[in-house]
């Protein structure tokens, strides 16, 4: 077995016992990165702060190599956001979750392409270009972290951090056949993270593995004075409460997600995922879910509404791209705006100072906020009920590039079955379940309670378990 072909915790395994050494590593993470990069164009700025591992037993991942989604500060390397108003920009500090990681040991091989400011589905509105999905190049890695996805599918890192605003870690995850999790939103500090839509925003892992990603996790997660909506929560643990035994768990299916919409092929598999987890010991029965109508509409004027705000600090003036030629202060604003942003940032800016604007607010804005109380709400009753929610992930397999760009609508409904994760605040887990008809991953979603983050990791490790899913890899290797 090749090392790109290992999980992450397989390869610390290895490392730490010493049967493969840091160099090895490096050197084919850096072998499958100059073989697939042409092709999927995963990374945007290679290198990064690489930090040795010197003491290989401080985490089962030390001196792993891994990856940063280019929306991450990370102090003294280019983050861009994929944005020409931040094509030069570097940090003069580290996220949280970045000094966490280098502490236990994270060698971080550069910065992964996105779709811009984590706006779309697809990853194609990077100013870098778009990313190709590993397991045909013709289509969509999925968004925002595409990037992140593609690569830890590839074999180019073994793990990934991304962030999810509406779904933006699981449906690529989905997308190109590997695991990712969005943590309990405030479980992960959000400081160092370009906000898109701070009340949404959660950053997490994409590995092969729901063990990797609950590795990565212990990690990352826990109290930070710097975010004010960090949770002072138990933290850590979640790697060691892994046992993949479902006795006594309830797991309901929400017949809202397995209806009109769906791709017949995308059903089957979640369905039969359903079995595998009820062979497991859990109890899986199919129940009614109706906000489920609502959440994309509250979710886009929501997450629109804080970009418009977010964003209004890329001006040409702190710092980021300048445009040229103009007279006096609004036409810098305004020139460098309209030629630093991109068409789909402009769309959602404009769509968020819409409704947020005098005679429109209560119309639009605070009913989005309303109906986001009552989408918690019905989740919370259904956890009454159930221990987790079993959902799919997107409609359909990858999109071939450029489907989703003509049709932006489109694009937006491809979010239905995970933006309501991020509107209750809730952990999500993608893990791949199969395979359509022309050989693109299907991914399941696995829904827990607030901090049911280890049921939801224990379900995705169990179904792991007795299946090789998440095992598969691309074909092509070092042609793509």
């Amino acid at each position: 077995m090749e090392l790109y072909e290992l999980t992450a915790l397989e390869l610390g395994e290895k490392l730490r016992s010493g049967q493969v050494t840091q160099q090895q590593a490096m050197e084919a993470a850096l072998g499958r990165i100059a073989a697939a990069q042409p092709g999927n164009n995963a990374f945007i700025t290679m290198g990064g702060p690489v930090f040795p591992a010197a003491e290989l037993s401080a985490s089962p991942l030390a001196g792993v190599p891994m990856a940063y989604k280019d929306n991450i500060c990370t102090k003294g390397v280019r983050t861009t956001c994929a944005s020409k108003i931040l094509g030069d920009f570097t940090p003069c500090y580290d996220a949280t979750v970045v000094e966490r990681l280098s502490a236990a040991g994270a060698v971080s091989l550069g910065k992964l392409n996105m779709d811009e400011f984590a706006m779309g589905s697809t990853s194609e509105t990077s100013c870098f270009g778009p990313v190709r999905n590993p397991w045909d190049l013709t289509r969509a890695a999925g968004g925002s972290s595409g990037g992140a996805a593609a690569a830890v599918a590839a074999g180019e890192v073994w793990y990934a951090i991304g962030s999810d605003t509406g779904g933006s870690i699981r449906q690529p995850a989905a997308y190109c056949g590997v695991t990712g999790m969005k943590p309990t939103y405030g479980t992960v500090s959000r400081y160092g993270l370009i906000a898109y839509a701070s009340s949404l925003d959660q950053m997490g892992p994409i590995a092969r593995s729901a063990a990797d990603c609950a590795a990565v996790l212990d990690v990352m997660m826990g109290k930070d004075p710097r975010d004010s909506t960090s949770l002072d929560a138990p933290a850590g643990g979640l790697l060691a409460s892994l046992t993949g035994d479902l006795r006594g768990k309830k797991i309901g299916l929400p017949a809202d997600c397995f209806g009109e919409g769906l791709d017949n092929e995308v059903r089957a598999a979640v369905l039969a995922a359903a079995d595998v987890l009820k062979a497991r010991g859990a109890k899986v029965e199919e129940f009614s879910l109706p906000v489920m109508e609502y959440v994309v509409p509250a979710y886009y004027i929501i997450a629109c509404a804080e970009a418009s705000s977010n964003l209004s600090r890329f001006d040409g003036v702190k710092y980021g791209w300048r445009a040229e030629g103009y007279e006096d202060l609004g036409e810098l604003y305004t020139k460098t705006r309209t030629q630093g942003f991109g068409t789909e940032v402009k769309r959602r800016i404009l769509l968020g100072t819409f409704v947020l604007s005098s005679g429109y607010y209560d119309a639009y804005y605070k009913k989005a906020l309303q109906t986001k109380a009552v989408i918690k709400a019905a989740f919370d009753k259904a956890f009454e009920q159930y221990d987790l929610l079993l959902t799919p992930v997107a409609p359909t397999t990858a999109p071939k590039l450029g489907e989703s760009l003509s049709d932006p609508l489109k694009m937006y409904l491809s979010d239905i079955y995970t933006v309501s994760v991020n509107l209750a605040g809730l952990p999500g887990l993608s893990m791949p379940c199969g395979f359509d008809s022309k050989g693109m991953p299907i991914g399941a979603q696995l829904i827990g309670p607030a901090l049911g983050d280890a049921t939801v990791l224990n379900a995705a490790y169990g179904f792991q378990l007795d299946t090789n899913y998440h095992r598969q890899a691309p074909k092509g290797g070092d042609e793509q």
